[in-house]
C-alpha cells in the first residue's frame, strides 16, 4: 500500500509539472539540426511517467522537463558547500593532476597519480575525486576537501568511471579489456563484467529515467545501448560515417534526444536513444571532442579538439547558434562548466594548458601551463544532488 501511494504521489506531481508547461527561449541560427523532434504535450506527459516510474533506488527526477533541473547556479550540496572551488587536471604523458585556484588562475598544487592518467571522476555520493590511471591500472582518490590523494585502489583498464542513477554500481569503461565492469561504488570490488565486441568503450550517459545508457565505442564508430539493471547490452549500432570516431555523450534537457560528438566525422551525432534507431549528423568543427551543459539548461558547449573552437548548441531551437574561437589556436578537449555557471573549463590536449573562456561572451579569459596531455579536467563542487561520473555530470 506504502509502495503505492508514493508511485502516485509522484505520479500526480510529475503529471502537475508537465501541465505547467515550459519555457523555451530561443537564439539566433545558422546551422539546422535534421531529424530532430520538437518538444510537445505528449514529450512532457513521456517524461512525467519516466519520472514516476525510474530505476529502483534513484533520486526522484526533479523536473520531469529538465533532467539538469538539480545544476542551477549556486545549488550546492550540503555534502561539498565548504569544499573549495578548484579545477583538477590529469596530465596523461605526466601521470599528475594540476590543481588550479579559479580565481587566481593559477596551479596551487601537483598531485603525483598513477601512469596515464584519463579524468577525475567525481563518486555517487560527492565525496570523492576518482583519478582514472588507465596504463597504470589503478584509481586514486582524492579528498575534495583538503585537496590530497589518497592510496591508490587496484582497477584494470580504468579509463572512464560512471556511476549507477541509484549509487548501487561504478561501471568501468575498460577500453582495452573491451568490458563495462560493474563494481562496488566504495571499494572497487567487481560485482560483475560484461564483454563487449566493440572496441574503446569510453564515454556514457544515462536516460532520464536511469534504466539504460548509451556508450560510445571510439575505435570501432559504434553505439552501445545498455541495460543499467540487467547490466547487459539490449543495442548496437555502427555509425553510419567510415572512420567514425565517437566521443563524448550527453542527454538532452528533457530527455529525449541524445548527442554524441565525433572527432572525425567532425561533428555531434544527434540520436534517439530510446527507438536507438540510425542518428543524424550535426557538423560542428574539425575534430568535435566534449559537451557540457550551461547551468540553465539552454546550450549545449560543444568542444571542438581540431580547430580550436567552441559551437554552441541552442536546446530550444536544436540549432547552432555561435562559435567562439580560442585567441593563438589551441585544442579544447574535455571540462567543465564553474558552478555559477559564468566560466567553460577545458583542457589543452595537445598544448600542455588549460583555457578558461567566460560562457557569456566566449572571451578567452586565462591560458594555463599544466602538464604534459592534460585530458578530462574536473571542476569541483559543482551543483547537484549526486554524480553520474565523467568529468561530472550532476543530476
Amino acid at each position: 500500500m506504502r509502495s503505492r501511494l508514493v508511485r502516485a504521489t509522484l505520479l500526480l506531481a510529475a503529471a502537475a509539472l508537465a501541465a505547467a508547461g515550459c519555457s523555451t527561449g530561443s537564439a539566433g541560427s545558422r546551422t539546422a539540426v535534421d531529424g530532430t523532434r520538437s518538444p510537445s504535450p505528449g514529450g512532457s506527459a513521456r517524461a512525467a511517467r519516466a519520472a514516476a516510474t525510474g530505476l529502483p533506488g534513484m533520486p526522484p527526477v526533479l523536473d520531469p522537463r529538465d533532467v539538469y533541473a538539480a545544476d542551477r547556479p549556486g545549488r550546492l550540496s550540503p555534502v561539498v558547500k565548504d569544499f573549495p572551488s578548484r579545477v583538477y587536471v590529469p596530465n596523461t604523458n605526466s601521470g599528475t593532476v594540476s590543481v588550479i585556484d579559479p580565481k587566481t588562475y593559477k596551479v596551487v598544487d601537483t598531485l603525483k597519480v598513477g601512469v596515464q592518467p584519463q579524468h577525475v571522476v567525481p563518486s555517487w555520493d560527492l565525496r570523492t575525486l576518482w583519478v582514472n590511471n588507465n596504463r597504470g591500472h589503478t584509481l586514486t582518490p582524492i579528498d575534495p576537501a583538503t585537496g590530497r590523494a589518497g592510496k591508490p585502489v587496484d582497477v584494470h583498464d580504468p579509463y572512464n568511471l560512471y556511476f549507477t542513477p541509484n549509487g548501487r554500481y561504478a561501471v568501468v569503461m575498460a577500453s582495452l579489456d573491451r568490458e563495462l565492469v560493474f563494481r562496488d561504488p566504495h571499494t572497487m570490488a567487481v560485482k560483475k563484467k560484461v564483454p563487449v565486441s566493440c572496441y574503446g568503450v569510453n564515454h556514457a550517459d544515462f536516460s532520464a529515467d536511469g534504466r539504460y545508457f548509451v556508450v560510445s565505442c571510439e575505435f570501432s564508430g559504434e553505439l552501445l545501448k545498455v541495460d543499467t539493471e540487467r547490466m547487459k547490452v539490449i543495442g548496437q549500432q555502427r555509425l553510419p560515417f567510415r572512420g567514425a570516431m565517437p566521443q563524448d555523450v550527453k542527454i538532452s534537457p528533457d530527455g529525449r534526444t541524445w548527442f554524441i560528438a565525433d572527432m572525425m566525422a567532425h561533428g555531434v551525432w544527434v540520436l534517439d536513444g530510446d527507438r536507438f534507431t540510425t542518428p543524424k549528423l550535426l557538423p560542428t568543427g574539425k575534430g568535435a571532442h566534449g559537451l557540457y551543459v550551461s547551468r540553465d539548461s539552454r546550450t549545449m558547449y560543444i568542444s571542438n579538439r581540431g580547430e580550436g573552437t567552441v559551437s554552441l548548441y541552442d536546446f530550444a531551437s536544436r540549432k547552432l547558434t555561435e562559435k567562439w574561437r580560442l585567441p593563438d589556436g589551441g585544442s579544447p578537449d574535455m571540462g567543465g562548466v564553474s558552478a555559477d555557471g559564468k566560466v567553460l573549463w577545458l583542457s589543452g590536449r595537445y598544448d600542455s594548458e588549460v583555457y578558461a573562456i567566460d560562457t557569456r561572451t566566449g572571451k578567452q579569459l586565462a591560458r594555463i601551463p599544466v602538464g604534459g596531455g592534460p585530458h578530462g579536467l574536473a571542476v569541483y563542487p559543482q551543483p547537484g544532488r549526486y554524480s553520474l561520473g565523467h568529468t561530472g555530470i550532476f543530476r
